[in-house]
């Protein structure tokens, strides 16, 4: 019983959309985390110089809101795959569970 139900899901066309879409959203955001990140770590790796400058004559240096940047690009990332999640993914999983379950 639980084979033929999953062999429904599995070749259900809102299933195969769900899992593409899905999946080439997740590696596109992926991908820009792990530049965003990278890329901070080699501007610590080999550019101290420019993370150590000064902001105007305070005492604050580049890298603290760089690094507040990193973070914050972090919770933006989250927050729009949340948003896709909660409304396209979730449609097509909804339309998905009523083709099979009839």
């Amino acid at each position: 019983m639980e084979s033929s139900l999953a062999a429904r899901i599995a070749a259900d066309p809102n299933y195969q959309l769900l899992k593409s879409r899905r999946s080439r959203f997740g590696w596109i955001l992926t991908l820009a985390m792990l530049i965003v990140y990278y890329g901070f770590i080699l501007l610590i790796a080999f550019k101290k110089d420019v993370l150590a400058a000064r902001m105007g004559d305070g005492v604050m240096t580049w890298g603290i809101p760089i690094g507040f940047g990193v973070i914050v690009f972090t919770i933006v990332v989250t927050a729009i795959y949340v948003r896709r999640a909660n409304s396209e993914f979730d449609e097509l999983s909804e339309k998905i569970k009523q083709q099979v379950l009839k």
